[in-house]
C-alpha cells in the first residue's frame, strides 16, 4: 500500500522541445529541505527524472475560497507541468511535508496577512523612532570637520548673496559681544559635549537682514543679525538675553544637528526605500518631510537643554532669554494677525493644527515659560559618543 507521499497523479509535461504535451505521472518525496518531484514518463524504457526542491518552481495559491482549475509547475530548463487534479496535488504537497511560503499564506489567510502588516508597521516605526537617530548619531562621528567647515562656508556665502547684508553694528559693540560669546564658550564642560572629541573653533558673525534671527552653521559658526540685537535693546533687556539665544545656537553646534539632519535623512530615505520599494516614492517623500520636522523639534529641545545647562555653568540667568523669545513671538503673532485681518481670513482649527505640525519650532510661548524657570522638559544628560 502506497503512502500519501508516494501516491502519484497524472500531469501533462511540456519539455520545451516540442509543442505537444507528454502524459506523465508525478510523485513527491519528502526531504530535509523540502519535497523532491519525480517525473515518470509513460513510455516504456524511459527512466524517472528527479527534480530537487530548489529546482522546482512551486506554484502558489492565490485564494483559499476559489480553487485553481489548473496548476502550472515550472521545471526550469526541463519545461513545465500542467496538473488538473489540484486538490490531489495540494494533498500530495502536504503529505510530503511541503510548507506553504509566507507569501502564499498571506494571500490565502487574512489573519496571517494582518499579522505581517502589523509587524511591518511596528518595524518601520521602530526604525524611524530609534534606529534612524541611533544610526545617524554613530555615522555623524565619522564626518570630518573639514566637511562641516566647507559646508558652512558655502552656506554663508549663498546666504550673503541672497538674504544677508553686512552688519551695521558698531565695531565696539561687535567686539563686546564677541568677548562675551568667547567667555560663554569657555563654560562648555565635557559633560555638555555629546561628542567628546568634537572641538570646533567657535566663531560669532554679525549680519543684517532676515529680521531678528540667529542661527548655527556646522563646524562652529554662529550668525546673529542686527535685528535680534536691536529687538533685545528695544525691550531694555541685558546682553544676557542675547547670550541665552547664542547658547541655544551653540547647542546646535555641539550636538552637530545640521550634520545629523543630513545623515538622518540619508538613513531614513534608504530605510524607507528598502522597506517600501520603488513604488513608495511619494510615501517616502512624505515620511521624510514629517520625520525631518519631528527630528528638528527634538533638536530644538536638545538645544534648549544645552542652553539652560551652559547658562547655569556661566552663572547667567535664562529669564532675559525667555523674555526676548516672548517678545519676538508676540511680534510675529501681531504681524500674522494683521495680515489675516487685511485678507479677512482666519485660520480654521484644522489649518492651525497643520501649522503646528509643520513647524520646527512649536509652542514658542511654552518654551519661553519653561526657560523662565530654567527648566526644559525632556532634558537628559547627553550620552557621550566616543
Amino acid at each position: 500500500m502506497r503512502t500519501a507521499a508516494s501516491a502519484s497523479l497524472q500531469a501533462r509535461w511540456f519539455d520545451g522541445r516540442s509543442s505537444h504535451a507528454q502524459p506523465v505521472r508525478i510523485t513527491l518525496e519528502p526531504g530535509p529541505k523540502g519535497p523532491s518531484l519525480l517525473l515518470h514518463p509513460q513510455a516504456e524504457g524511459d527512466a524517472a527524472r528527479r527534480f530537487t526542491h530548489a529546482q522546482v518552481g512551486w506554484p502558489e495559491a492565490w485564494s483559499a475560497q476559489r480553487a485553481q482549475r489548473t496548476v502550472l509547475v515550472d521545471l526550469g530548463d526541463a519545461g513545465s507541468l500542467e496538473i488538473d487534479a489540484v486538490a490531489q496535488w495540494n494533498a500530495m504537497r502536504a503529505a510530503a511535508g511541503m510548507r506553504a511560503p509566507l507569501a502564499e499564506r498571506m494571500q490565502t489567510r487574512w489573519r496571517v496577512l494582518l499579522a505581517v502588516l502589523v509587524l511591518a508597521a511596528v518595524g518601520v516605526w521602530a526604525f524611524y523612532r530609534w534606529g534612524t537617530p541611533w544610526a545617524a548619531t554613530q555615522l555623524t562621528r565619522q564626518v570630518p570637520m573639514s566637511w562641516e567647515t566647507s559646508l558652512s562656508a558655502r552656506a554663508l556665502q549663498q546666504l550673503d548673496g541672497a538674504y544677508l547684508k553686512p552688519s551695521q553694528l558698531p565695531a565696539e559693540r561687535q567686539a563686546q559681544l564677541q568677548q562675551r560669546f568667547a567667555a560663554l564658550g569657555g563654560h562648555i564642560t565635557p559633560a555638555l559635549r555629546r561628542y567628546p572629541a568634537y572641538a570646533p573653533a567657535l566663531t560669532l558673525a554679525f549680519r543684517a537682514g532676515m529680521g531678528a534671527n540667529a542661527f548655527a552653521l556646522p563646524g562652529g559658526s554662529v550668525v546673529v543679525t542686527d535685528g535680534l540685537i536691536e529687538a533685545a535693546a528695544s525691550r531694555g533687556l541685558s546682553d544676557d538675553a542675547l547670550l541665552g539665544v547664542l547658547a541655544h545656537e551653540l547647542g546646535h553646534v555641539m550636538h552637530r544637528h545640521t550634520t545629523r539632519m543630513v545623515v538622518e535623512q540619508g538613513v531614513l530615505n534608504v530605510g524607507l526605500g528598502l522597506a517600501l520599494g520603488d513604488v513608495s516614492t511619494v510615501v517616502a517623500m512624505g515620511g521624510s518631510l514629517l520625520t525631518a520636522l519631528a527630528y528638528r523639534r527634538s533638536h530644538e529641545t536638545e538645544a534648549d537643554c544645552f542652553a539652560v545647562a551652559l547658562m547655569r555653568n556661566a552663572q547667567l540667568p535664562t529669564l532675559p532669554m525667555a523674555e526676548l523669545l516672548l517678545h519676538l513671538d508676540g511680534e510675529r503673532g501681531a504681524k500674522a494677525g494683521a495680515a489675516q485681518k487685511a485678507a479677512r481670513q482666519a485660520p480654521t482649527e484644522g489649518e492651525a493644527g497643520w501649522a503646528q505640525l509643520l513647524s520646527s519650532h512649536p509652542d514658542t510661548r511654552g518654551r519661553a515659560e519653561r526657560l523662565k524657570r530654567g527648566q526644559v522638559e525632556g532634558c537628559e544628560r547627553p550620552s557621550p559618543q566616543r
